[in-house]
């Protein structure tokens, strides 16, 4: 008996030793790193991907473009106005409350009240929890993409949120600017929970142990996330080994990356589009059409992909890309200078105007050059601008703002699909609805938003994608914004760090499934 019981430590103990030297630490360095651990305090590429290491969607998305279960073990639709999803049971927070329908239609009335989520959940009437583990989604009227909203709703800890805090402030408040317990407090139902975190020079998360996702092929049991904002440094730091893992890469440092044999270059076509926005509000020149057309026109878009992109984007003339519900072909590039100037000559400002133009110099790839590129071509017709660039974490209270006569921003379909982009976009702000929350040029037509409103819920596909090309005729015709390219990811690491199979053309990277070897 001795003997069996000896043995059968021996095993365990093996196991044991197996299972340690599986785990793996990452150390991952990004341009920037989240602005809160509030997943509701900011709609943005670096707080949805925070999300998904941290909270857990009811659905994601695929490599593919198609759905799988997440804390939503299946789903049904049950009428044109409702989804009916069943919960996955034996789930448990990083506080170790129970997660039911309750955590799910509480965040889902929380998301609500998110300034800059308002406008994407404005199509909904609400949550109905059917029992512990059922609960229907159900939308003011039929509307085509409630799936694809499923994955921006990452259920949180009712009971961990509820109260107040040490300041004698809701618990649940969610704050853009200042103090909150959700901007230094999580608890998640995620494969990771937050362990450490000083804002802008480290964060640590580790593995939680109780993470229900018993299938992952994930062994990271921890991840050090160290933001480097400047492109070389960054890229320095993976090629001495410093870093495992970094994203994005600058185009012109592909080359490097490419002919050292220790790391591996990872590219993936993105959506998000990048654009200028010309406040109509601030400047009255920006309210002639011939004006923003002969912006567009001046703007060598093309040169900018080749030049400073390294051909690592995708040239754009409208708000979605090849593949998305609203792309139209006939809508192409349009340089040409001298139509620039014509138009200028028309508008009566052949001599031009002075204006301002805020940019980031970390939140979109060569962001501060592409900016600086602007300013040059936009002085051959006689149009002067003032450039400020500045860190993304003080950028969108800027924005926000709108301090400047030019806005540069970026922006990634919610929804994988045309009509997000002028949902946030060109539609006319509306502060009660949410829409155009990202509409800086203050650019407004009420047949945009007409057709815009309508397509949410035309379910005949055909005709909800001539409603959205229908829209980005108007928006071309009438320069409502500047396109420049749809911006691709980019990632390396070291070659034991699988990253192709956790990336994704959404840009979050699922990092509760990665593998290290």
């Amino acid at each position: 008996m001795k003997k069996l019981f000896m043995f059968v430590l021996a095993l365990c103990i093996l196991f044991s030793l197996g299972t340690m030297g599986n785990a793996a630490t990452l150390k991952l360095a990004l341009d920037a790193d989240p602005v809160s651990m509030d997943p509701h305090v900011q709609l943005s590429g670096g707080m949805l991907q925070f999300s998904h290491w941290v909270f857990d969607p009811l659905v994601r998305w695929t490599q593919e473009g198609s759905f799988e279960p997440r804390l939503a073990a299946k789903w049904e639709r049950i009428s044109d106005l409702a989804i009916r999803f069943y919960l996955r049971k034996d789930v448990k927070f990083h506080s170790g409350n129970k997660f039911t329908a309750e955590d799910v239609a509480w965040t889902f009335e929380r998301v609500r009240k998110s300034v800059d989520f308002k406008g994407l959940f404005e199509p909904f009437e609400g949550v109905k929890v059917i029992d512990d583990y059922t609960i229907d989604i159900i939308t003011k009227k039929p509307y085509a993409l409630l799936l694809n909203m499923a994955t921006y709703i990452f259920p949180m800890d009712r009971k961990f949120y509820s109260g107040t805090d040490e300041n004698g402030q809701p618990k649940d408040a969610i704050v853009k600017i200042g103090p909150s317990f959700a901007l230094k407090n999580e608890s998640g139902t995620g494969p990771f929970k937050v362990t450490y975190r000083e804002q802008g020079v480290k964060t640590v998360f580790e593995r939680f142990s109780e993470y229900w996702d018993k299938d992952s092929p994930g062994n990271v049991d921890k991840i050090i996330l160290t933001p480097i904002k400047e492109d070389a440094t960054r890229v320095a730091a993976l090629l001495s080994g410093d870093v495992d893992f970094i994203s994005p890469v600058p185009p012109q440092d592909f080359p490097r990356i490419k002919s050292d044999p220790n790391v591996h270059l990872v590219t993936y076509s993105g959506g998000r589009i990048i654009t200028v926005q010309l406040n109509q509000k601030r400047r009255a020149e920006f309210k002639n059409v011939r004006v923003r057309q002969a912006i567009v026109y001046a703007i060598n878009n093309k040169g900018i992909v080749d030049k400073i992109m390294k051909g690592t984007a995708t040239v754009a003339a409208q708000q979605g890309p090849e593949g998305y519900t609203g792309y139209k072909k006939s809508l192409v590039p349009r340089y040409d200078l001298e139509k620039a100037k014509s138009l200028m000559k028309e508008a009566g400002l052949e001599k031009g105007f002075e204006c301002t133009m805020i940019a980031p110099n970390n939140r979109y790839v060569n962001d501060e050059k592409i900016a600086e590129a602007v300013v040059s071509m936009l002085a051959k017709i006689n149009i002067r601008v003032n450039l400020k660039t500045m860190p993304k974490a003080q950028y969108w209270d800027e924005f926000d703002a709108q301090v400047a006569d030019m806005q540069l921003i970026g922006w990634h379909s919610d929804t994988e699909d045309s009509g997000n982009f002028s949902e946030f976009l060109t539609m006319c702000p509306n502060k009660e609805t949410g829409y155009g929350q990202y509409n800086s040029g203050n650019y407004c037509n009420p047949k945009v938003d007409e057709l815009t409103i309508a397509a949410q819920s035309e379910t005949d596909l055909e005709k909800r994608a001539k409603m959205l090309q229908e829209i980005e005729q108007i928006l071309y015709d009438e320069a409502a914004f500047v396109p420049f390219h749809w911006q691709n990811h980019s990632y390396a690491g070291k070659n034991n760090v699988h990253i192709a199979p956790i990336v994704n053309t959404q840009n979050f990277p699922y990092l509760g499934d990665l593998v290290i070897k």
